[in-house]
């Protein structure tokens, strides 16, 4: 069996989902539950018994090791992170404690069980680390994707606090050996998307009447990559990644983010429209976050060549699929939308003040 953790967040969960529909191999589920952990998530397994669902933190080194002498996983999937930057803003400190010690005190669990492990246990052992391509910073408008050798450039707490831990990762390969993998990811979008962030915040508040905000002039870009098709890279990876190795996962879909908001209205102008007019009337511009960065994108090659892996899905299938999903899942968004999420997003957008509006 493996053990997951963060399996109740967005790529978490839809992984847990995606293993248990294409594998008979078992799934240990650790994850905190904090505001992103929705163990609704996973209503579809809850019976299965090759699902074992764990409430805990990954920085409880005690409660980690127990989980691992128990169950005695093969490998290890690290997910479990405070993701969202402008969370990160407002709050590093939990990014900090999260994706920094927590993934310290996991490494430390998982660094003692292998070392006690036979000799071919533990070269079969992997622990593969989920990240983020945000850690290597800005891209300008004519500069070449990001690469696995990209010189490391955080610009925001919650990419600074990623970096650490892919640090951390590295560190524990070069120096105790630990059988690592890393996966650095392009924008995920899709189902169980927690709506902070662009596409399911886009979804819900065109549907809701609310404005549509986006930051600054909109045309910050973004590769895009739908959720399923990372599940699959990163299976990938755990089969026949070579330890200590970086494998940049892509979507080859580079999108300004005022494009996205635009093809998002205009799916739901097709499939679900308002009684007059359209939903990009309800776009509106406000405040830029600070240091936002201007472009990310991925350059996906080496996990093509190495591995044979290449998105199924085209931007404009998978987000066709996404925006459905939303609509047929209304009470998982009644139900994910709770009294502390409200709270935050006023927090966050009532000090923009909109700048201009859409015509």
């Amino acid at each position: 069996m493996i053990l997951i953790t963060g399996g109740a967040g967005f790529i978490g969960s839809n992984f847990v989902l995606d293993w248990l529909a294409q594998s008979d191999e078992p799934v240990i589920n650790l994850d905190k539950l904090t505001y992103a952990g929705n163990i609704n998530n996973l209503a579809s397994v809850k019976e299965d018994q090759r699902h074992i669902f764990v409430h805990g933190d990954i920085g409880d080194t005690a409660h980690v090791a127990a989980l691992l002498d128990q169950y005695k996983p093969r490998a290890v999937v690290h997910f479990a992170a405070e993701s969202h930057v402008d969370r990160s803003i407002h709050g590093p400190a939990a990014f900090i404690e999260t994706n920094v010690n927590g993934t310290f005190g996991l490494l430390e669990a998982v660094r003692a069980h292998w070392s006690a492990l036979a000799v071919t246990d533990k070269e079969a052992f992997r622990f593969l680390h989920v990240s983020t391509d945000e850690v290597y910073g800005t891209l300008g408008a004519h500069d070449a994707p990001f690469t696995e050798t990209t010189p490391y450039a955080p610009n925001s707490p919650y990419s600074a606090s990623k970096a650490a831990s892919d640090h951390l990762v590295r560190a524990y390969h070069h120096t105790y050996g630990l059988p690592t993998l890393t996966t650095n990811c392009s924008n995920n979008y899709g189902p169980y998307h927690f709506p902070e962030k662009l596409i399911p915040l886009i979804i819900t508040n065109a549907r809701a009447g609310k404005p549509l905000p986006i930051y600054g002039d909109g045309q910050q870009v973004r590769d895009w990559l739908y959720v399923s098709d990372h599940c699959a890279a990163i299976r990938r990876v755990l089969e026949s990644g070579q330890p200590g190795e970086v494998y940049n996962i892509g979507g080859w879909n580079e999108k300004a983010n005022l494009d996205v908001v635009h093809v998002l209205c205009d799916i739901l102008d097709n499939l679900d429209p308002k009684s007059s007019g359209s939903y990009r009337d309800q776009i509106t511009y406000v405040t830029d976050r600070p240091g936002h960065d201007r472009r990310y994108a991925i350059d996906a090659g080496k996990i093509a060549q190495e591995l044979s892996w290449k998105p199924a899905e085209t931007f404009e299938t998978g987000i066709r699929k996404t925006v459905q999903w939303y609509l047929d899942n209304q009470p998982w968004v009644n139900n994910v939308q709770s009294g502390d999420y409200l709270k935050w997003v006023e927090q966050n957008y009532s000090q923009r003040s909109g700048s201009k509006e859409n015509t």
